[in-house]
């Protein structure tokens, strides 16, 4: 009998999903209740009007939305907090599109007025004075993905400069680094080029959170934005997503996993040429393909050039008919690449590799100049193109590299 009822112990203990390890910057102020937003607020009369910039990932780890814990909890407990408006980035408050035409419009649940900042121009990108008007401070709830060009990085730069030429604060709710805060790699931005990809001279994968990105623009830069970072609880440096025991959310249509995230901080540099690296019902940036690509062909140079953390399988297959991406509803051919030991690969460096043996195996079809988009670093750019040795290359950034780890140390939570 004691054995039969030790024996279902432990298939209930089994069936019960473990609590999440990690405490996101929401879950972290619930547990300090909102203490951090009443600082705030006594610092601006006794009120605090916020906005909130979030997407489907900003949740707690009860599965409620960023903006409710604030709008009930938070108002509940801080007297005179009232959230009035939210804002949204690149794939709209749902993380749904992926195109540059997404309008305001009003939250379903709240009522509120959802303010998009993701437009064809950089001055839609840009949060301005009027959407602004009447705030004490924004909050941003957003998983970065540990890759520079992810724009979730360039948006929070945007709200710092925005929030200190309208002095109002900005509050950082930190997620982890989905694929690990250690790993520093790929050629830093060339200085001077910023863009909406490129918001700081940083490398392509800087292993750092949305929270000490921020803390390093505003210091950096000298902004001067009153910030506060909510610093999560249980993360370590060494940790991938899935060893948070945190949920996945897909932070954009494109982006399904820890290794197509992984991957993304190299292939993604295919973005904008003409092969087909992304799209529904595909595995985005784990495969590619183009008509004029010889799978076979490929996959064995790529498989000869022996890149540590994978290999390369030759693949055929039917393009999602989506217009947004090339070739759509055509075969092609091309590899997808299989992810190893995700801790040996260096991602830029994988991207380089491809870029290099596409423009070797296929020059006169490939439109290797549109590769400059993504990567912002001329000099690697050039010598991509003259053809020297992606290992001679890489090599070539470690200087600029080093560099910048000093300069982040200084910014870092955890």
């Amino acid at each position: 009998m004691i054995r039969g009822v030790v024996l279902l112990l432990i298939a209930l203990v089994a069936a019960t999903p473990a609590a999440a390890r990690v405490r996101t910057g929401i879950d972290v102020l619930e547990d300090q209740r909102f203490a951090p937003l009443r600082e705030i607020a006594a610092r601006h009369g006794g009120h605090l009007r916020l906005g909130v910039l979030a997407n489907p990932v900003s949740r707690d780890g009860q599965g409620r939305r960023t903006i409710d814990v604030l709008r009930d909890g938070a108002r509940a407990t801080v007297p005179g907090l009232e959230v009035v408006r939210l804002f949204s980035g690149e794939h709209g408050i749902d993380a749904a599109t992926d195109d540059t035409n997404i309008d305001d419009r009003i939250d379903k649940t709240s009522g509120l007025p959802i303010v998009s900042l993701y437009g064809k121009t950089d001055a839609e990108r840009h949060p301005n004075a009027q959407q602004l008007a009447g705030l004490d401070a924004v909050v941003i709830d957003l998983q970065d993905v540990g890759v520079r060009y992810w724009t979730f990085q360039t948006l929070t730069k945007y709200f710092l400069q925005a929030a200190a030429a309208n002095n109002i604060e900005l509050i950082v709710l930190d997620r982890p680094n989905p694929i690990n805060g250690i790993a520093v790699q790929g050629p830093v931005s060339t200085p001077g080029i910023e863009d909406y990809t490129t918001p700081f001279p940083e490398p392509m994968r800087p292993g750092m959170t949305l929270g000490e990105l921020a803390r390093m623009f505003n210091g950096e830069e000298r902004i001067g934005t009153r910030l506060t970072v909510i610093r999560m609880t249980g993360w370590k440096r060494g940790d991938w997503y899935d060893d948070t025991g945190l949920l996945w959310i897909n932070p954009s249509p494109n982006l399904r996993s820890v290794s197509q995230a992984t991957a993304y901080a190299g292939t993604a540099l295919l973005e904008g040429t003409n092969v087909n690296i992304k799209g529904p019902g595909d595995a985005p940036f784990l495969r590619f393909g183009a008509p004029w690509i010889k799978g076979t062909e490929l996959a064995g140079y790529l498989n000869a050039r022996a890149i540590a953390g994978v290999s390369f399988l030759p693949v055929s297959y039917v393009a999602a008919t989506d217009k947004l991406y090339p070739f759509a509803g055509q075969r092609v051919e091309g590899v997808e690449i299989l992810l190893q030991d995700r801790t040996g690969v260096d991602a830029p460096a994988l991207g380089v590799e491809i870029v290099a043996a596409l423009w070797r195996l296929y020059g006169t079809a490939f439109e290797i100049d549109r590769v400059d988009r993504l990567l912002r670093n001329r000099a690697v750019f050039d010598q991509i193109k003259s053809g020297k040795d992606p290992r001679t290359i890489a090599a070539s950034w470690q200087a600029d590299l080093n560099r910048f780890k000093t300069r982040r140390a200084r910014y870092l939570l955890y």
